[in-house]
């Protein structure tokens, strides 16, 4: 938040009932939330003021503004002050004394942080909790000689297990470790659609593993016309990858590349690829390759909340299936490390029972993963369609070809989407951006290909990569490309706050559907809101329930035991870090709030909303102790953006 106080009559700034504004409120900086960057500018600049002379020039002061790059990680427990997982559910540890984990339960115990609270929301609702003695809410079920205790007769009744699909068994990840999992499915349609993979494979194969090719093999020697295109193909994305990566730092410093430079990029970056892709899908076409019919799925006018990376986890779907939204996604995942078996990314595929049209967002710049990836979900897991990620704007992505740069490389983009559909028996969908740079909209293009490609629905984000977030979405071109889209149904994105933004988008449009993203973080009751047609004066009390019914569910979904707690505090800080933003309906001069506005410094109706509404990050931290206890020595949160360090 500013320095300064915000003036109540400007733009841009959301008008308080006079009753509630701190006029003479001067914020003051809490450096304990700050980067070490920024408290060496600090320090410089204090040492500055020392040094210099009174008939100096004044020092400009600092103003704390913009993102806090390079956020620390949670600090992980020590696998020794841990208790073995075998010794939680009370039977024998098949690796004995080498076992990493601690197997003394008096030691643990005497070791173990207090407990948080009297009631296992784990043992209440399932009978039985996994965490046994770990769980720090562990005198609810355990025994004066650390046994875990079990209620039968709501164990018989509810299982865990019942309520969660999409759970990464160990065979299936053995097997993708080993790769020994059957993708000839695939391969047998990327070789219609891109046949240089194979021979590419086996070069960089040979290379990386300096063997020497047989003399039977089908390599660059005994086929020079293909071996030049193959090379040819790799120069031109070698030039692609180059030419994305000039074009990211000239965006970024504002000095390299002008706008009409971009533009001139993006036209390079396009036709490399197209040439280079030109003749692999030459006489490929979706009627060649028997696309399996996929299930039908009814997306006219639902609600859709946006795959949001971080935010956009199960626990928080779970609140947003409560206050009715219709369409759920699961966050980003990197098909690359899906196919590697790595655990942290097929949890993000994991499906509540109550979600009911569910699907997951793969991330990925070529055929072959994307097509493989695509089969082993359709085969192993339960979705209704998968989405792929076309508006990822963060340059690790970007640079890489992927999330928003598949929109400048149409030849590739048309490869995945054929040979995707060409595994899949569920719909394929696609979440985009209007463009990659400012000015020159180029999804209206795409719209006509995607409907003839055999994408299911198209999601489109009102604004540029380069915009990423900022300035308003633009829904006059949303409209534009719905037209375009059309008979694919087309859902409009960007700035739903209420239900009367839904009810002008829909009306002005002509969108199938409303998907949200920001909205949904910082009222996730507006889902609530636009099918009642009413706006909802949420009391801080029923917030507060809310953020209770929010950590249960992290608890259940990450741990009850200290890593668990530890982990659902943070996630539960970085949903906080959106949740201040909203401004009560009953404090508002103007309804409704609209997303870009801000407010100036006011207090609540009570000492919890005026807590709730408080953009510091420690308070963010008391609010999670009043839930999840006092935070554990050497906690460190910094906040996503510098000026959540002001109180």
């Amino acid at each position: 938040m500013a320095e300064r106080p915000v003036q109540q009559d400007a733009p841009g700034v959301a008008k308080i009932k006079p009753e509630f504004l701190l006029l003479d409120y001067k914020p003051t900086l809490d450096t304990e939330y700050v980067s070490e960057e920024v408290k060496q500018q600090l320090e410089g600049a204090a040492n500055d003021i020392d040094e210099n002379e009174p008939s100096g020039p004044p020092n400009k002061k600092i103003k704390l503004k913009g993102r806090n790059k390079q956020r620390p990680k949670g600090k992980k427990i020590e696998a020794s002050d841990k208790l073995c997982p075998a010794i939680m559910q009370e039977r024998e540890c098949s690796f004995g004394d080498k076992c990493k984990f601690n197997h003394d339960k008096a030691k643990f115990i005497a070791s173990k942080r207090e407990d948080i609270g009297s009631e296992c929301y784990l043992f209440k609702t399932y009978g039985k909790c996994p965490y046994g003695i770990a769980c720090r809410f562990a005198k609810s079920h355990m025994t004066e000689d650390f046994k875990n205790v079990v209620n039968a007769e709501v164990a018989e009744k509810n299982s865990r297990e019942s309520h969660i699909t999409n759970v990464l068994k160990k065979d299936l990840q053995v097997s993708l470790w080993k790769r020994r999992y059957d993708f000839s499915k695939s391969d047998k349609v990327l070789e219609k659609v891109c046949p240089w993979s194979k021979d590419q494979k086996r070069r960089d194969f040979n290379k990386n593993t300096n063997i020497a090719p047989n003399k039977g093999d089908n390599v660059e020697t005994e086929n020079k016309a293909e071996v030049g295109s193959v090379a040819a193909e790799s120069s031109e994305r070698k030039e692609s990858s180059s030419i994305l990566a000039q074009s990211n730092n000239g965006a970024s410093d504002g000095s390299a590349v002008g706008n009409g430079q971009q533009h001139v990029v993006a036209e390079r970056l396009s036709a490399n690829v197209d040439a280079a892709s030109g003749i692999e899908c030459e006489n490929t076409s979706v009627a060649d390759l028997n696309v399996p019919e996929a299930k039908k799925i009814d997306f006219s006018d639902k609600l859709y909340l946006a795959p949001l990376t971080t935010v956009g986890n199960l626990p928080f779907r779970r609140i947003c299936k409560r206050f009715g939204v219709d369409v759920t996604c699961g966050e980003m995942a990197v098909c690359t490390n899906l196919l590697q078996g790595q655990q942290s990314e097929w949890a993000l595929l994991k499906r509540h029972e109550s979600e009911d049209i569910f699907g997951v967002q793969l991330c990925g710049g070529y055929p072959d993963s994307m097509t493989r990836c695509s089969q082993l979900i359709c085969e192993t897991m339960d979705v209704d369609f998968i989405d792929i990620n076309c508006g990822c704007p963060i340059d690790l992505i970007f640079n890489k070809g992927e999330g928003s740069a598949l929109m400048g490389r149409t030849g590739k983009f048309e490869q995945i989407v054929n040979s995707m559909r060409s595994v899949m028996d569920v719909p394929l969908t696609v979440k985009l951006r209007t463009g990659i740079y400012d000015n020159r909209n180029i999804a209206h293009t795409l719209m006509p290909r995607l409907r003839e490609w055999g994408v299911s629905l198209t999601t489109l984000h009102g604004r540029s990569r380069q915009q990423r977030y900022t300035k308003l979405a633009d829904w006059d071109y949303i409209q534009e490309c719905a037209k375009a889209a059309a008979p694919m149904p087309l859902f409009g994105n960007g700035d739903i706050m209420s239900y009367e933004d839904a009810n002008l988008r829909r009306q002005q449009t002509g969108v199938a559907g409303l998907m949200i993203a920001r909205g949904a973080l910082i009222k996730p009751w507006v889902f609530t809101e636009i099918k009642e047609q009413r706006h909802w004066d949420i009391s801080s009390t029923e917030r507060y329930d809310m953020l209770k019914d929010y950590v249960n569910f992290g608890l259940d979904h990450w741990g009850s035991d200290s890593q668990g707690v530890e982990n659902t505090r943070r996630f539960l800080l970085e949903w906080l870090s959106f949740l201040y933003r909203y401004i009560p309906v009953g404090l508002l001069d103007r309804v409704p709030q609209q997303i870009n506005e801000r407010p100036p410094y006011y207090k609540g109706r009570n000492d919890l909303e005026t807590l709730m509404a408080s953009p510091n990050c420690g308070d963010w931290l008391k609010i999670s102790e009043m839930l999840l206890g006092p935070v554990p020595i050497g906690f460190n949160f910094l906040p996503k953006h510098k000026a959540n360090a002001y109180k």
